[in-house]
């Protein structure tokens, strides 16, 4: 979000893309409050939200967003998949450790991997939390399987 002081300029505040993402996580949070059952019951249900949106994606998106949701799952089963702003995402504690965002979310040229900072991928000083996915080659899902991994140690 930009605010400005000179007439030049004129505020740019949040892209359309932002604030739909906005909203799509307060719909996700009142959904899940609504939700009775077992944790079990809701936690199967937050999976099929994911599966659902995965299915929506253009299919080039689509695709990758499939095998990276296999990747996360088989190489972090304790993972629980969920919504968070839109996107398909992968918690533990209900804290999110990575996440898929679509190209087409943001209208981007590639599709991204993101970890947040639960995620113990610490290198030194710096080290990368978002990766570009263009495509998905067998050895860049060992890549995501062995960062997965990382990120939940």
């Amino acid at each position: 979000m930009k605010q400005t002081d000179s007439p030049d300029e004129q505020y740019t505040g949040f892209s359309a893309e932002e604030r739909a993402a906005m909203k799509e996580h307060a719909q996700e949070q009142k959904k899940a409050t609504k939700r009775r059952g077992s944790r079990a019951e809701k936690e199967a249900a937050a999976a099929r939200d994911v599966l659902a949106k995965i299915a929506e994606m253009p299919e080039a998106d689509r695709v990758i967003a499939e095998r990276v949701h296999e990747i996360v799952t088989t190489a972090a089963p304790d993972l629980k998949a969920k919504l968070w702003y839109g996107m398909p995402a992968y918690a533990r504690d209900g804290k999110v450790l990575c996440h898929f965002q679509s190209a087409q979310k943001f209208g981007t040229r590639y599709s991204t991997l993101g970890f947040s900072d639960e995620a113990s991928l610490d290198d030194g000083a710096m080290w990368p939390v978002a990766y570009a996915l263009k495509e998905l080659t067998p050895a860049d899902e060992q890549r995501i399987a062995a960062l997965v991994g990382a990120a939940v140690r």
